[in-house]
């Protein structure tokens, strides 16, 4: 049996070599710079959020786009603004009630009382606690630790990644369509027209997920903190707050926000414990049925099966970006496989 000889040339081995060379500092640069792409990552959501308010503007009688954006911002500016006028003052109360009401928790575990008095029977958290802070010595009375030096940090980092996403978010919804121009007039004059369409398609798909989403959670919120009030419960409004936030995060945000609220209401009293296990029972039946399929059927258009997929394997990638991030990612493959099958069968019957 003849021996056969498979040969490699120089230039195939070096250039083997340079694309895996490449694709390994590409990799080493994005994990360097993971919290800059998480800050451009939030800045492209809020641009696509935005993005159909200049739109309107610019259909209704604001020609030029710097305008138009300009007009979309100091709305949105405005709403926030009108927004934390209306809950940072009660969250402020709430907050201080319940830095107030601390020490009577402490001493309710402390004394094995209470609603928390099982903490200290069955945990032991009193002693844990004081042997925590003997082994920190005197630097963790005094404050000088690790953990708030952490917390400092995590503040000023918080300060700079809003004013910086703020900024980028503006310079994306006034140059966007200019990048993307000259993104089309690089490829082929005979496929710009195609990639346009397509273009606006992944658009539609991820700017109405993004816009439609906001919107849910908004109505997760307002809900929430309808039920929190009537029933009394404290600090309704911050719960309120933490459900809108959490229920952003597909399929596991609204469990883990209700399960939350739900203990709450069930140290402030069994009534109220046991109706928000109700309601928010009944009111993911009806954001899972109802809410979300109207809302991905006319933006994402995807199977509840493949939502499920994408957000586990986005979360396990990369946590709650990738939770975020999965259901546009997957609308935006199914964009382009339908179209890359569209223009196989069109090409088809000319070979």
């Amino acid at each position: 049996m003849e021996e056969r000889v498979v040969r490699f040339r120089a230039t195939t081995i070096l250039a083997v070599l340079g694309i895996t060379i490449a694709v390994a500092i590409l990799l080493q640069v994005v994990w360097i710079a993971r919290q800059v792409l998480v800050w451009i990552l939030i800045a492209l959501f809020l641009t696509l959020a935005l993005n159909p308010a200049v739109d309107w503007f610019q259909r209704h009688g604001v020609a030029r786009r710097g305008m138009a954006t300009g007009l979309t911002f100091i709305l949105a500016l405005g709403a926030i603004a009108g927004l934390g006028a209306l809950f940072i003052p009660t969250l402020v109360s709430e907050v201080n009630g319940f830095v107030q009401a601390l020490p009577g928790y402490v001493e309710q575990v402390s004394n094995r009382q209470g609603r928390l008095g099982f903490l200290e029977s069955k945990y032991q958290v009193t002693e844990r606690v004081r042997d925590a802070v003997k082994s920190g010595g005197a630097s963790s009375l005094l404050g000088f630790t690790g953990t708030a030096l952490a917390i400092t940090k995590g503040i000023l980092t918080a300060i700079i990644a809003t004013v910086t996403i703020v900024f980028m978010t503006l310079f994306m919804l006034l140059e966007g369509p200019a990048w993307m121009e000259r993104f089309y007039r690089l490829l082929p004059t005979r496929s710009q027209e195609r990639w346009r369409g397509i273009g606006h398609q992944i658009y539609r798909t991820v700017g109405g997920y993004v816009t439609g989403n906001l919107f849910i959670s908004i109505i997760a919120g307002v809900t929430s903190t309808l039920v929190l009030l009537a029933l009394r419960v404290p600090y309704a409004v911050a719960l309120g707050l933490l459900v809108a936030i959490l229920d952003l995060i597909p399929l596991a945000g609204a469990m883990i926000a209700a399960l939350i609220v739900v203990t709450v209401g069930f140290l402030h009293s069994v009534t109220a414990g046991i109706v928000l296990l109700i309601f928010f029972v009944l009111y993911q039946q009806i954001e899972n049925h109802v809410i979300q399929p109207i809302v991905y059927s006319r933006t994402v258009q995807l199977s509840p099966l493949t939502i499920l997929i994408s957000v586990l394997i986005g979360a396990h990638l990369a946590g709650v970006l990738g939770a975020l991030a999965a259901i546009p990612v997957a609308g935006t493959v199914q964009v382009l496989l339908a179209a890359w099958l569209e223009d196989r069968r069109e090409r088809r019957p000319q070979l």
